[in-house]
């Protein structure tokens, strides 16, 4: 059986074998390589590879469809930090701030092709099902990307809206990369849904925890300052619990912190944790955490596959994926 890390280095081998930085023009691909090599945790091509062995021991058959959903990854990761003017990914300054704004535009396009490229390399007879699953997940991030930018518009976003907007955005790009490792692995139908289910409730649980992250993990152990969600006014699942639970006098108060710009941030932060505290919104998001989780692990245990010895190390990896706070 493999482990966690035989997974993980050969999708790191397999990156490396593409050479991208090598290409020409340099102006075009060192921006490529450059996000490629950032690192991560390669979660999208291990869970193809994993759900591709639970049918076979012929995992190369889902080698480069692997690698074409971590390079669509980072390619919406780099237009993403273009839309957010964001400075830093992955602690280096981001692309469009390395070098410009229509860098990281014709790179990402690049990497965008690149990735159907590679999509393209699998079987001849599983292409047509793959690239209609490709293209669909492709779409619904996209959707989803314009529902997160709306949602900065609106003044009122309802709870359904937002984990909509999270799966979507979030879930799909999770799924789909088991459903193509089934795919590839020869699975049936019934198996690659249950996996894309799988994977739609595990990436609903990542994205929750990850909104209650933000406010309540320990920095030390978390890596990175909490409160960001807070202080840009961000509609989280916390957020839109705490508006849709809290009566008028509260929801006001929680409305003027969010939007006074003098107070200062760490005040901000404690002010607002006051309030979700007395609204109970941790144990709600805990709760809904708790529940996503439970039908991920539901969905996966139903998979009748002929290794299910190696589901165990897909339920280990999802554990691991949610270990963040402690």
């Amino acid at each position: 059986m493999f482990s966690l890390e035989q997974y993980n280095t050969l999708v790191e081998e397999e990156l490396k074998q593409l050479e991208i930085g090598t290409k020409t023009p340099s102006g075009l691909y060192e921006p490529v390589d450059y996000v490629m090599s950032a690192g991560g945790k390669r979660v999208r091509p291990v869970l193809t590879l994993m759900a591709c062995h639970l049918f076979t021991d012929d995992i190369g058959k889902a080698l480069t469809p692997a690698l074409a959903l971590e390079i669509f990854h980072n390619f919406t990761l780099l237009h993403d930090d273009l839309m957010d003017n964001a400075d830093v990914r992955r602690h280096r300054p981001t692309v469009h701030k390395r070098w410009n704004g229509n860098t990281a535009i014709l790179s990402g396009d690049a990497m965008l092709i690149l990735a159907y490229r590679y999509m393209c390399r699998a079987q001849p007879e599983i292409l047509p099902e793959l690239l209609d699953t490709f293209t669909q997940t492709a779409l619904e991030v996209c959707e989803g990307q314009q529902y997160d930018m709306d949602f900065e518009q609106r003044p009122n976003v309802s709870i359904d809206e937002y984990l909509q907007m999270i799966r979507l955005k979030t879930a799909v790009l999770l799924a789909a990369s088991l459903k193509t490792g089934a795919i590839c692995g020869g699975a049936s139908p019934a198996n690659s849904e249950l996996l894309y289910q799988f994977g739609i409730s595990l990436g609903l649980t990542f994205q929750i925890q990850d909104d209650w992250l933000d406010v309540y993990a320990d920095p030390a152990v978390f890596g990175k300052a909490i409160g960001g969600d807070i202080l840009s006014g961000k509609k989280t699942f916390l957020l839109l619990t705490a508006l849709e639970r809290a009566d008028e006098r509260t929801r006001g108060e929680l409305n003027a912190l969010l939007n006074n710009q003098k107070i200062p941030a760490d005040e901000k932060i404690s002010s607002v944790q006051v309030i979700y505290d007395r609204l109970g919104v941790s144990d709600t998001a805990r709760q809904a955490m708790d529940m996503y989780y439970r039908q991920a692990i539901s969905h996966l245990r139903e998979v009748t596959a002929p290794n299910p010895s190696r589901k165990t190390i897909l339920e280990e990896f999802s554990a691991k994926l949610l270990k963040r706070e402690k």
